[in-house]
Parts: structure tokens; C-alpha cells; sequence
């Protein structure tokens, strides 16, 4: 399937876009409130020049800007709008499935200070200026398991280079998972991309962050007997590679 906003040289894309059949208060949430928290200028129809966006038109201000990339059901994503109204988070995620339990999940909570892109996170940082966010989430990702595979993983350098672009100096990049081997992947490839690891140690791994929410992925992990795993990155000043 090609998403509307895809370009014409088509960027690979292998994850998944269109689960189960929506249900119809999906379908509303989706036809009734996702355009509106869209942030202008990042779709290929309305920027097909792919020309820079000045970050502060998505929330009208100049507030800190977090990430979420593949934010699944918007468990987090809605906390952290809760937990931190000052803050515009946006969030990045293909899977409408997702996207449509997001909207649900933003009318019950009354959130404001977010917006969403339904598709690949990569389309937001072609337009994003250098060091304009200060927070990155990446949450149990796609584990690709299969070694072919692992170069569709986000913690390569497609994802990581121009995330360590946007990210400021001293920013903060969260990654959990419950895959053993996409911990071995992320510690390698991360700090080249300009990243210090905060935590290093296999013990670091193993406590949640202060302000962590358990989400539906994390929740099947435990379930299924796999232990999540927490690791911490912080910008450094070097340029990235």
C-alpha cells in the first residue's frame, strides 16, 4: 500500500499501515479531529518543494518540541502531554490502527499540546531545522527479528543521522525495548550518530524512567515472559556523522 503523502522517488516503507477494520468511532475519530492537529508543512502535498518549516507554527508559540516516534496506541504520548503541558510533543506514526486509538485516547484526556503525522517520521525531519528538539522517544520499534531484516530497524543511520540533526545539543533520546538484540544493535549504532550513552551498564537497563507509563506493547512483552529493557542517550556537541 502507498501512503497519499508518499513522494515520487518512494522511500522504502516495510511496516505495517492498516490493521483490523476500524471501528466506526475510529473512522469519526479519524474523519472529525485528525487534520486539524496535522503539523502544516510536513506532508508532501502540502510542502512538495520540501521547503524548511519554522517549528513554532505547530503550536502557534515558541514551547519545547518532543518526539515520539512510533507512538502505537498513544499511551505514553498522551501522558507526557498530560504530565507536561508546556511542552508540544509531536508524534510520528504509519499504522492508522494507531493513529485512530490515539484520537480517542486525546478526547478522553482533553490534551492540547500535541500533533500527529500519520506516516514516516523521516518526511518531518527532511523539513525540521538543525537543533530545534529537545526530547526524542523511540518505543518498543518494529524488532524486525530476522538478520536481513535489521537494516530496516529505526536505530540505523536513515533514522538516527537526521534525528541526531534535529535534536539539540544536550537532548534527550529514550528507547525501550524487549528485544535483546535490538539493545545490542542500539548500543552500537547510536553513539556514532552523535550520542552519549547514559546508561551503559546491563543493570542500567533495567529501571524505568521516573515519568514512564506502561504501554499495550510492554504490557504483551511481560506476558509473553520478555523483560523490557530502558536505555537513556544524550546529544552530544559533536557534528553527527
Amino acid at each position: 500500500m502507498t501512503a497519499p503523502d508518499t513522494p515520487p522517488e518512494k522511500r522504502n516503507f516495510y511496516g505495517r499501515i492498516k490493521g483490523k477494520s476500524l471501528r466506526p468511532a475510529q473512522k469519526r475519530y479519524l474523519d472529525e479531529d485528525l487534520h486539524a492537529l496535522r503539523p502544516v508543512g510536513v506532508s508532501h502535498e502540502d510542502n512538495p518543494e520540501r521547503a524548511a518549516v519554522a517549528p513554532q507554527s505547530f503550536f502557534g508559540d515558541a514551547r519545547p518540541l518532543w518526539l515520539e516516534v512510533g507512538f502505537g496506541g498513544g499511551e505514553h504520548l498522551v501522558h507526557q502531554c498530560s504530565l507536561n503541558p508546556d511542552i508540544g510533543l509531536i508524534g510520528c506514526e504509519p499504522y492508522i490502527n494507531g493513529v485512530a486509538m490515539l484520537l480517542g485516547k486525546i478526547r478522553g484526556a482533553n490534551v492540547e499540546n500535541l500533533r500527529i503525522y500519520p506516516w514516516d517520521v523521516r518526511d518531518l525531519f527532511d523539513v525540521l531545522p538543525d537543533s530545534c528538539l529537545q526530547r526524542a522517544f523511540l518505543l518498543y520499534p518494529d524488532p524486525w527479528p530476522k538478520a536481513r531484516h535489521h537494516r530496516r530497524r529505526f536505530v540505523t543511520p536513515d533514522y538516527l543521522d537526521p534525528l541526531a540533526r534535529v535534536l539539540q545539543p544536550g537532548a534527550i533520546f529514550r528507547v525501550a525495548t524487549d528485544i535483546p538484540d535490538y539493545v545490542r544493535q542500539t548500543l552500537e549504532e547510536v553513539p556514532p550518530a552523535g550520542f552519549d550513552c547514559l546508561t551503559p551498564e546491563p543493570a542500567d537497563w533495567q529501571t524505568p524512567w521516573d515519568d514512564w507509563i506502561s504501554t499495550r506493547y510492554e504490557q504483551k512483552a511481560l506476558r509473553e515472559g520478555r523483560s523490557p529493557h530502558y536505555l537513556t542517550f544524550r546529544r552530544n556537541t559533536a557534528p553527527a556523522r
